[in-house]
């Protein structure tokens, strides 16, 4: 009997990180679905999972706070028996026009986006070893071309972009790292229909994206094991 693929995917009550967990249920894998305040949507995302006839747990955890995101990983691997895929997925994602900007904005941004991705990789690093795993990163486009009145989220996501690449030196070859870098997907609720449209028309593709689109990226780059230290932009060619 072939044993399921174990993955923690953080923020996965929610937006991208419930879609990625979900499609990695579909496929039979044991997920622990991580959450910070979405305890609601976490519900749903691990009922889902139980549906599609994999397996899911559900841990929260403040992610701003390092030793809560290594005291996540060290949980999830005694739940799981082991680690095969981390996705942290979970993100600060503010709005704040330049004059407006403050250090805790930065901090805000760079502890969650940043701080809070090292330290899951760090600790779990021994179990994916010990598995042969691999890491795939949610950054963002942004990275590569900033989005103005968002300063901490884009440098935050493109100093993640580089860890990644660090990572996958330090880490190779027992451990995979690459990332996923969405475009325009998940436009914030607050947007109004014209101004979606307005995004789309900005799009080579003439649309945005889909949380679809983002998962297909993260399962490619799991099951592909001669790709590392790689960023997959899916935005439709905007950047």
């Amino acid at each position: 009997m072939t044993t399921p693929l174990r993955a923690l995917v953080t923020g996965a009550g929610q937006r991208l990180g419930q879609a990625i967990a979900l499609a990695l249920g579909q496929r039979g894998a044991h997920v622990v679905v991580h959450y910070h305040r979405s305890r609601t949507g976490a519900e749903e995302t691990a009922a889902a999972i139980h549906a599609r006839g994999g397996r899911a747990d559900l841990l929260q955890a403040d992610l701003s706070d390092a030793r809560a995101a290594r005291e996540l990983v060290d949980r999830a691997v005694e739940v799981l028996g082991g680690l095969d895929l981390l996705v942290p997925s979970a993100a600060n994602f503010e709005r704040i026009p330049y004059d407006d900007l403050d250090d805790d904005a930065l901090e805000r941004a760079l502890g969650l986006n940043l701080a809070g991705p090292f330290a899951l990789a760090h600790q779990a690093s021994p179990a994916l070893r010990a598995s042969r795993g691999n890491i795939v990163f949610i950054t963002c486009s942004s990275a590569t071309a900033p989005y103005r009145n968002y300063l901490p989220y884009t440098v935050s996501k493109a100093a993640l972009r580089h860890l990644m690449r660090t990572l996958s030196l330090e880490l190779a070859p027992d451990v995979r790292v690459n990332a996923v870098a969405p475009g325009t997907v998940l436009p914030p609720t607050s947007y109004t229909p014209a101004a979606i449209d307005k995004l789309a028309r900005a799009v080579p593709l003439q649309r945005i994206g889909s949380p679809e689109d983002v998962v297909r990226a993260v399962l490619y780059l799991h099951d592909s094991p001669f790709v590392t230290g790689q960023e997959l932009v899916v935005d439709g060619g905007r950047s």
